[in-house]
């Protein structure tokens, strides 16, 4: 991404942290990469660093604790939280996940492609959309 703001992941799975982190390398994203385990816990990080907000969260939806629509739900309810664009990025297909999403207001929908080089080309082609776009905080 063109600004040097974090990104926030959001995924509670051990493996597909790693998997975004070493796609973030090969990617050459200069910007850190926040990992935390639940809605919680993003939330509870975005509390905390109110001064320092992300450029970008992305989202799993099925999580403990505090699933990404709840997560989500409650960002897009707050003045100022809800200004930073939330992608989901999960394995559900359902188009009954994709309408909750962009029902509370996600900027995308992306399903995780299982082969690895896929999930590069995704991720570069996010980077690309995210280097032109302009963010509104």
């Amino acid at each position: 991404m063109k600004n040097q703001r974090s990104v926030l992941l959001l995924e509670d799975s051990a493996l597909e942290i790693k998997k975004v982190e070493r796609a973030f390398q090969k990617l050459g994203f200069e910007n850190t990469l926040v990992s935390k385990i639940n809605g919680k816990e993003g939330l509870a990080w975005l509390m905390e660093n109110q001064d320092n907000l992300p450029g970008l969260i992305l989202l799993d939806l099925n999580m403990p604790i505090m699933d990404g629509f709840e997560f989500l739900e409650k960002v897009k309810e707050d003045k100022v939280l809800k200004m930073i664009p939330v992608v989901i990025m999960t394995t559900s297909k359902h188009p009954s996940d994709k309408l909750k999403g962009f029902e509370r207001q996600a900027a995308g929908y992306m399903v995780k492609p299982v082969r690895y080089s896929d999930f590069l080309e995704m991720l570069s082609t996010m980077k690309h959309y995210w280097d032109i776009s302009e963010l509104a905080t």
